[in-house]
């Protein structure tokens, strides 16, 4: 998968992502598609950008900080990795949305530098449905005090939930892990939380987007299957 046509993939995708919603009953066009650009270099990007891409998604941001001068506000940028604290100064002005909010020490930090320069900032938070050691993510008991935490942050705004689910053989062992995040969505939406709107449930990569889909994702990050496997 080295010498692929980005295009072409791209279509694929699509396709897979527009079957999985018919067959939940939903539109496909409410389902946003992120390009996960991890160790791609900003011409291949681009290759994306013309095949129809609008959100590309960085894990480490050492690679936005390196890649925005090319691509800049030609796509939308979400941060789907970890973030370390000591590194939001470099992507507070550049990221559309964060998908790994997990921790309250993030959540000051964020705070504290969106204020610097007067931005609300649209954060996901990570949860780790799965309970594995390897994922972050807050656990599911500290999910609803988390939120009245954040909730009360003047320069975040909470926008919906992130999972990654285990990377497992046959995909249906996934579906769990996403209907429980489903739920948990619904749960929040349901709570009022001031400052917290329930718009944006990312979940589903290349192993398993189709059945996230059909568990309610309307964010799905996919890599492999559009870049081929990493370099």
């Amino acid at each position: 998968m080295m010498d692929m046509d980005i295009a072409e993939n791209i279509k694929v995708v699509k396709d897979k992502i527009y079957e999985a919603a018919l067959r939940s009953n939903r539109h496909p066009e409410d389902i946003t598609l992120i390009a996960v650009t991890k160790t791609v270099d900003e011409d291949r990007i681009m290759e994306a950008l013309c095949a129809g891409i609008r959100d590309i998604g960085e894990n480490r941001v050492q690679e936005i900080v390196h890649k925005y001068p090319a691509i800049e506000r030609k796509a939308k940028w979400h941060l789907i990795g970890s973030l370390q604290r000591n590194k939001v100064k470099y992507i507070i002005d550049k990221v559309d949305l964060i998908h790994s909010l997990d921790r309250l020490s993030l959540a000051e930090e964020l705070e504290k530098r969106a204020a610097g320069i007067n931005r609300l900032v649209p954060v996901l938070i990570q949860v780790n449905v799965s309970k594995e050691e390897t994922k972050q993510g807050i656990d599911e008991k500290d999910l609803f005090p988390f939120i009245d935490r954040v909730s009360k942050f003047s320069h975040i705004k909470i926008e919906g939930l992130m999972t990654i689910a285990p990377f497992v053989q046959n995909k249906e062992q996934a579906r769990p892990v996403f209907a429980r995040l489903y739920e948990l969505f619904h749960e929040i939406a349901e709570g009022n939380f001031p400052n917290v709107e329930m718009k944006y449930l990312s979940m589903g990569m290349t192993n398993d987007f189709e059945v996230a889909i059909e568990e309610g994702a309307n964010m799905v990050r996919i890599g492999r299957a559009i870049f081929g496997e990493r370099r």
